[in-house]
């Protein structure tokens, strides 16, 4: 682990998760929880993450959240807990309680109508098998395509998608060899945002992230939040601390679970 914030105390972030009765732990999934894999169906946790985030749900007041890109019937599988945690899916637009009780944001005509519109167009061009869909987004995949073809391929995407866009309350976001067309105002930010002003003030907060769509969230926390970048390689970034997968997250979430 290596402290990139000097002024975090982290010792005093850790007694205060202590003295809470209801500490909120948000983690993303892919790539956090998860090696990084070039199939998403095979983006199963770290060895050791499930036994600890299920004894956070069943042995700590934690609230633990999961905030993810991936819409939730395609993450709980994966996930494979007994107990599902809250799950906050598509970058925020959908939550799933506790309970399994589902709602999602509610879509404008337009974005609806932008949406299927960049869906039917990539599978006329051939790139149905390279698409996800999801109620609040498509998402176009090209990270093991050749070289050669990628980038002509990337840009023809992203130019059809782009207009599509126009006029239709969408964006176009790209990350990680993936473009994702989804509706504005839906991202990890916004969800970040949401769970700690439901909270109240004073209740310690943690978000643990990886890639650059995981900085919307970082900028969305409090002051007093801890914010944990959880990759292998180091990038810039406004976490206050980094940690490497899998020892360093197995650590952090045992130093966690210690507090009670």
């Amino acid at each position: 682990m290596q402290l990139l914030n000097d002024n975090f105390d982290l010792d005093r972030f850790f007694s205060r998760v202590s003295e809470s009765k209801s500490p909120v732990l948000m983690i993303d999934y892919d790539g956090t929880l998860t090696p990084p894999v070039p199939d998403n169906d095979e983006a199963i946790p770290y060895p050791g993450v499930r036994e600890r985030l299920n004894q956070l749900l069943e042995q700590t007041p934690t609230r633990l959240v999961l905030i993810s890109e991936r819409w939730s019937e395609d993450l709980i599988p994966l996930l494979g807990l007994p107990r599902l945690p809250e799950i906050w899916g598509c970058q925020g637009a959908e939550r799933v309680y506790p309970d399994g009780t589902i709602r999602f944001v509610k879509l404008q005509p337009e974005a609806e109508r932008g949406l299927e519109a960049a869906r039917r167009w990539a599978i006329q061009a051939g790139l149905s098998d390279r698409l996800e869909h999801k109620p609040t987004s498509v998402i176009f995949n090209w990270r093991d395509l050749h070289p050669q073809n990628a980038e002509s391929i990337r840009r023809e995407v992203a130019d059809n998608w782009s207009e599509a866009a126009l006029g239709a309350d969408l964006v176009l976001r790209e990350s990680g060899g993936r473009l994702e067309l989804r509706v504005a105002g839906t991202d990890k930010g916004r969800a970040v945002r949401a769970i700690v002003n439901g909270n109240g003030s004073g209740i310690p907060s943690a978000f643990l992230g990886d890639d650059l769509s995981d900085e919307a969230a970082f900028r969305a926390m409090p002051a007093d939040g801890l914010k944990v970048l959880v990759r292998k390689e180091f990038r810039p970034t406004r976490a206050d601390l980094w940690i490497v997968p899998p020892n360093d997250l197995i650590a952090f979430l045992d130093r966690w679970l210690g507090q009670f």
